[in-house]
């Protein structure tokens, strides 16, 4: 599936020219890498804000289109305001055509409900990470990676380098060395019963209070 980015090119820079295209119902942006020099860019917020809200749209080669010129993509970076629900800025970087990308790609657990360590055990699944750093051609990039978990027990945990990858995708070098867990299934907590306060013993019970000194 295609995902078109709509951008037109942007002549105004700085702060104040920033300000005011955000002002507008605009978002600054730019896009850099491959032969081509960088270009600043303008994109409509509201169609930005909404496409960001898709996982899709994080882990797939976009097609950008300036002015009518098209290009292959990936998203590097999108900076949000600290605390409005407003994109301040994106960045996009050129796909070369067999050239090899680095792209961080999500993660889909299945069958975590369903596995002995949850179903018979009582445990509790855990998703460690969330998305995996991945290296392919474009043509190749998936969507997302499934994550099985439907053979853990207690306390069994699944490493990166158990996963199925899709063909032509494989774990960048450091991942494929640190094999991290990637998902696991913990051991139920036990509820510890708190024990009652003693209470006083006659004789304490019976003593009378200090009469106070004079």
């Amino acid at each position: 599936m295609e995902i078109e980015v709509i951008a037109a090119k942007r002549d105004l820079q700085g702060t104040g020219a920033s300000r005011r295209l955000r002002h507008a119902g605009k978002v600054p942006g730019i896009v850099y890498g491959g032969e081509a020099g960088p270009v600043q860019l303008e994109l409509d917020h509201n169609a930005l804000y909404h496409a960001l809200r898709k996982e899709a749209f994080h882990a797939s080669v976009l097609t950008l289109n300036i002015d009518g010129a098209k290009e292959s993509v990936l998203l590097r970076d999108s900076q949000w305001h600290p605390y409005k629900q407003q994109v301040l800025h994106v960045d996009f970087q050129r796909v070369v055509k067999g050239q090899m990308i680095h792209v961080k790609v999500p993660l889909h657990f299945v069958n975590a409900e369903t596995c002995p360590g949850v179903k018979t055990g009582g445990g509790k699944p855990h998703h460690i990470f969330t998305e995996l750093d991945v290296q392919c051609l474009p043509g190749n990039l998936p969507e997302f990676i499934e994550v099985d978990m439907g053979k853990l027990e207690i306390g069994g945990a699944i490493h990166a380098n158990e996963l199925a990858m899709p063909k032509g995708v494989e774990l960048v070098a450091h991942l494929k060395a640190e094999n991290p867990a990637v998902a696991s299934v913990n051991a139920p907590k036990v509820a510890v019963a708190e024990e009652p306060a003693e209470a006083p013993t006659p004789a304490a019970a019976a003593t009378p209070a200090a009469a106070p000194k004079e």
